[in-house]
């Protein structure tokens, strides 16, 4: 076991799992928190989660919560807190998109359901990695800027190995990420048809 990398990975839990449930503080409590304010929120909620608490607990609760949703990717985690400290609009519905289809395509290979395994490509492939910076590339153009450095920064923790993980794929990807675009997609959705219905019957005639 390399403990540097587990604590890396600890930290990295207790820090999205904080900046998530700040994120959802400010929605419930409706109104947006200064920049200290999130910060000193995160450090203190960081620190429960991060150190073991007692109470017939023998493990912090980061590494209850990594042994059940696994470990974040470098593109989820970028996301989570430059949404809580940089507040730009959301993810771009493209970007989104983009991790459903990729996810949808890549899941059912790399769990053996075909012989087909795109995870090996993670392995060093330099025609992923050149498709990786094509995607990079492509969220620039779309002046999708953000996006575009959490994607170059993906790559940076692959290269110099951040993670226990050599694959480039669980740096890019994860379940939470994919879940998380397919139902911002959906409530995207469904929240234009509501306004396109609603204003549909504000200026119908009569």
């Amino acid at each position: 076991m390399n403990l540097p990398l587990q604590t890396i990975a600890l930290v990295e839990m207790a820090l999205a799992c904080s900046a998530a449930a700040i994120w959802i503080l400010q929605k419930l409590s409706q109104r947006e928190f200064s920049f200290i304010t999130k910060a000193i929120l995160l450090l203190a909620m960081a620190n429960l989660l991060f150190w073991p608490l007692g109470m017939s607990l023998d493990l912090p609760l980061a590494a209850y919560v990594r042994g059940v949703a696994g470990d974040l990717s470098i593109v989820t985690l970028l996301l989570l807190l430059s949404s809580l400290f940089l507040n730009q609009r959301q993810a771009p519905a493209g970007f989104k998109l983009g991790i459903v289809v990729v996810g949808f395509a890549f899941y059912p290979f790399a769990l053996g359901f075909t012989m087909f395994d795109p995870y090996a490509w993670g392995y060093g492939s330099i025609a992923f990695l050149i498709a990786v910076l094509l995607c990079a590339i492509v969220c620039v153009l779309a002046n999708s800027i953000r996006e575009a450095w959490i994607i170059a920064f993906a790559i940076i923790a692959w290269g110099i190995s951040w993670h226990e993980s050599v694959n480039l794929w669980d740096y890019l990807l994860d379940p939470l990420l994919l879940a998380w675009a397919m139902l911002t997609l959906i409530a995207g959705v469904m929240r234009k048809r509501k306004e396109k219905s609603r204003s549909g019957y504000l200026f119908r005639p009569g």
